[in-house]
């Protein structure tokens, strides 16, 4: 629907509700003459009661939730009022003169008495509700439905500049995602940490020899790949190994009485570094050995069968 539809269809409204309200204006101001109010008071009466309906008609628009709830009770309530007042303004022809003075509004005691309560309570009431429908609808803080949010956070992230490069994940064959953009922060390059002192290197020659012993390649370590710690000093006594330092000779000899009945298969690197408690490069080259051996005895046996 255009605007110019929309605004025919509350023009008619505000006509129709305004030739309602002079309807109504004549029979409310009828009965406040009839329970004793001055001509001034009648002729603000209808005002009175069919004004609050309006505003509470606003106010249920308006407000949301238990708010909204209670404009509508306001509004049922002043509508019945209105209706009852009307009804009994129909059914009392002495109501329709124009010299109308205070009078009864039903012949029965009982009902009279509850129409003047009626009559007389809805100013005191349009004060109270109407406080405190206008006091909601200045206090009423309006919801955004998800929906705008998300349009909102859309329209927010287009506004924002780049701020790096976007982080790509592949999720299937041939396909990317692009998630938010990420700061790109440049690595900063530590400054290397000053040594206090230089471990002291074995020479060239005593390193090869070393490497050579435990079945290493030769292949010697460059000086400045290897990495640069702080003296810690002399091992205390008490964390020093008492097992003395055993040498190849020695090794092999103690394997060879422990593997004496270990079938060729068991002779793994794993087996005799558990069998000799001792490092697994010493144990690989153990095991060379006794499988060297284990070879050269069953090759001479061979020969001489």
């Amino acid at each position: 629907m255009n605007r110019k539809a929309k605004a025919a269809l509350v023009l008619a409204l505000v006509v129709v509700v305004a030739m309602a309200f002079r309807v109504s204006w004549n029979a409310l101001r009828d009965v406040a003459k009839a329970i004793g109010a001055d001509g001034t008071a009648a002729t603000l009466y209808p005002f009175v009661v069919d004004g609050l309906m309006a505003l509470a008609l606003v106010a249920a628009l308006t407000l949301t939730g238990d708010a909204r709830r209670f404009a509508l009770r306001v509004l049922a309530a002043y509508t019945l009022a209105s209706l009852v007042l009307n009804y009994v303004h129909g059914l009392l022809p002495e109501l329709h003169s124009e010299s109308v003075d205070w009078t009864r509004l039903a012949d029965w005691d009982p009902a009279n008495w509850a129409l003047v309560l009626l009559a007389t309570s809805l100013p005191v009431g349009s004060i109270y509700f109407g406080s405190d429908l206008v006091a909601k609808v200045l206090h009423h803080r309006p919801m955004i439905e998800p929906s705008v949010q998300e349009s909102a956070q859309i329209n927010a992230n287009r506004s924002t500049p780049d701020l790096g490069e976007p982080v790509v994940e592949e999720t299937a064959p041939g396909v990317e995602v692009s998630s938010p953009r990420v700061p790109v922060v440049e690595p900063i390059e530590a400054e290397p940490l000053a040594v206090a002192a230089a471990v002291p290197t074995p020479p060239a020659a005593a390193r090869e020899r070393v490497l050579k012993s435990l079945g290493f390649p030769d292949t010697p370590v460059p000086e400045a790949s290897r990495p640069s710690r702080r003296p810690t000093g002399r091992v205390p006594q008490a964390a020093r190994s008492s097992r003395p330092t055993r040498t190849e000779v020695e090794l092999l000899a103690e394997a060879r009485s422990l593997t004496e009945s270990w079938p060729i298969e068991k002779l793994t690197g794993e087996g005799i570094r558990k069998a000799l408690r001792t490092s697994a490069a010493k144990a690989r080259v153990v095991r060379e050995a006794l499988k060297a051996e284990r070879e050269r005895d069953t090759a001479a046996v061979a020969v001489a069968g």
